[in-house]
């Protein structure tokens, strides 16, 4: 994949635009009309969440979906669809962002529908009610009522960490979400929600001087609002280990989560990769050392997973971000032998590092994947607006497959022997017994 040239503009307003043009996106020799991204990410995420409002930004990540003061419940999404486009929104621990991709015909309807609801989004008690309704539904579904829910994203933070900003349930308890109020939102709106505290990204088949235009047509009149600084959600690492349990009573086996903190991702970007490449070798295709040793040689847990991010994905969030292993295990293998045996695996990479058959393999899979998920235009663009907007470098996602290919042995050695038991979090799952291994509703 060729790389786009980026363009920067920032309006008077503080939005931050990021342009990647690319005439190759959906030609037709693809059978495909040309295609463009449209993303805004806003710097607010769970992290920001003020005490007694869990789960807010994603619930406002639900409101902004409900209509505009000009445009009526449900037209975003019918615009969107009309033009044969796709869209979406998720919420991060820093950042929630919002994307359309559509035929690049339909630029100008995107950027008109992002900019309508940064403007001036319909949150009135109706919608705020239904939503705080939808996204107790959404609870439900993908945390109570589902085995190992929340495992480890949820219930991992609070055993690692101490501070509210980095410990707290990010989808959100029930009375929080209820007690929120219109107030709420327009507090949380006129904080975050500013054109000052965004990155606009446009990726795809465009026209860089008249995509300039439309966004100052569009963009341009949005009233800039004061941006207050971020604070910092740092805090010191674990003094020694750290232990919880959760009883899960849909869980059919015991689980473990072990929680370790990770460099600083923007501040030591190499030793962060690093651990990316640490995690792959412990864990990515049955070739991975602990597949090869807890599941084929030892069988001792039938699912084993390393990676760094508790939303699943590296490079996702600012310092303090998450180095997990998660396991799950049946009843006569004890946690203790789970944890030795991963102890025991991390202290032989410490020691000599992976071989070099292991750290290329790992390397070029890496790269190879970021390679193919960058000819997607949708993958693109979201992470060029992440990357503008926690590394302050869009740049950097066509970096990162030489920097993974500069992880060496010894880097990763250092990983491994920064893991240390005597710092981090141990999480027990504990299934509620056979009588209740069925459940029922929350």
């Amino acid at each position: 994949m060729v790389e786009p040239q980026l363009h920067r503009v920032t309006l008077p307003n503080g939005l931050r635009v990021v342009l990647a043009p690319d005439s190759a996106a959906g030609q037709a020799s693809s059978g495909q009309a040309p295609v463009v991204g449209v993303s805004v990410h806003y710097d607010v995420g769970f992290r920001s969440e003020p005490e007694g409002r869990t789960g807010f930004a994603h619930l406002f990540e639900h409101l902004m979906f409900q209509g505009s003061e000009s445009l009526e419940k449900l037209a975003h999404f019918r615009h969107v669809q009309g033009s044969g486009g796709t869209f979406n929104g998720s919420t991060h621990q820093d950042y929630t962002d919002y994307y359309q991709v559509l035929p690049s015909a339909a630029l100008e309807r995107a950027l008109f529908l992002e900019a309508d609801r940064m403007r001036a989004p319909k949150i009135t008690e109706e919608n705020l009610r239904n939503q705080v309704d939808v996204v107790k539904e959404e609870i439900r579904l993908n945390v109570l009522n589902r085995p190992y829910g929340g495992f480890p994203w949820i219930l991992l933070p609070p055993v690692l960490y101490s501070t509210f900003a980095n410990a707290h349930n990010g989808y959100g308890d029930f009375t929080d979400l209820e007690q929120a109020t219109v107030d709420d939102c327009a507090a949380f709106l006129d904080t975050y929600y500013a054109p000052g505290n965004a990155v606009l990204t446009v990726s795809g088949d465009l026209d860089v001087e008249h995509t300039i235009d439309l966004i100052n047509k569009h963009f341009g009149d949005v009233p800039a609002r004061d941006v207050a600084p971020r604070p910092s959600f740092g805090e010191p690492f674990p003094s020694g280990e750290l232990r919880g349990k959760h009883t899960d009573p849909h869980a059919p086996l015991p689980a473990v989560a072990l929680g370790y903190r990770l460099p600083d991702p923007v501040g030591e970007l190499d030793a962060y990769l690093a651990n990316v490449v640490l995690a792959a070798i412990l864990s990515d295709g049955d070739a991975a050392r602990l597949q090869q040793r807890l599941v084929y040689q030892d069988s001792l847990v039938v699912d084993v997973h390393a990676g760094c991010g508790l939303m699943g994905s590296p490079l996702d969030a600012r310092d303090p971000d998450t180095f997990t292993v998660t396991a799950i295990h049946t009843p006569e293998v004890g946690l203790d032998r789970v944890i030795g045996a991963v102890d025991e695996e991390l202290e032989k990479l410490a020691a000599d590092g992976p071989t070099e058959d292991e750290l290329s393999r790992v390397t070029a899979r890496w790269a190879a994947s970021l390679y193919r998920g960058h000819d997607r235009v949708v993958t693109r663009t979201l992470d060029l607006g992440s990357a503008e907007l926690l590394h302050g470098r869009a740049e950097l996602i066509s970096e990162l497959p030489k920097r993974i290919g500069e992880v060496r042995t010894e880097d990763v050695a250092a990983a491994a022997k920064a893991l240390r038991s005597d710092a981090r979090a141990v999480l027990e799952i504990e299934p509620a017994g056979d009588e209740n291994a069925t459940g029922g509703p929350a």
